[in-house]
């Protein structure tokens, strides 16, 4: 289960990145950018989901369960916000997207990263 824990996750941090990163550059958030949003999400909840069943103690209130639990909030509202401004097409909010994404990004690396070293020091 481990090594399906460590899989998704990256996955997450590429199908994630690959998004975010291709958004900035294009200038412009585009469908297929959503479509990488959502599958960064559902790789980090399932990778989120396979880890703490490993541990067996579910959500723990330290440093990394909080940061965790925000980073795949705001993945969420993300997610769906990127959504909307398709689905309303305001060019504008489209070119400007990126802004949040990058924000998103950021948080999200942080129990990301929290989560490799604290794995590593088990």
């Amino acid at each position: 289960m481990l090594i399906s824990a460590i899989i998704t996750i990256s996955l997450a941090l590429v199908f994630y990145s690959i998004g975010v990163w291709s958004e900035k550059l294009q200038g412009s958030l585009r469908l297929w950018h959503l479509v990488l949003f959502w599958i960064g999400f559902v790789f980090d909840t399932t990778g989120t989901t396979l880890m703490s069943k490993i541990v067996g103690d579910g959500f723990i209130l330290n440093f990394h369960g909080i940061s965790g639990a925000l980073a795949i909030l705001l993945m969420l509202i993300h997610a769906v916000w990127a959504t909307t401004v398709l689905v309303k097409k305001d060019a504008q909010k489209l070119r400007n997207f990126h802004k949040l994404s990058i924000f998103v990004w950021v948080i999200w690396l942080i129990p990301f990263l929290s989560g490799m070293i604290f794995g590593v020091m088990r």
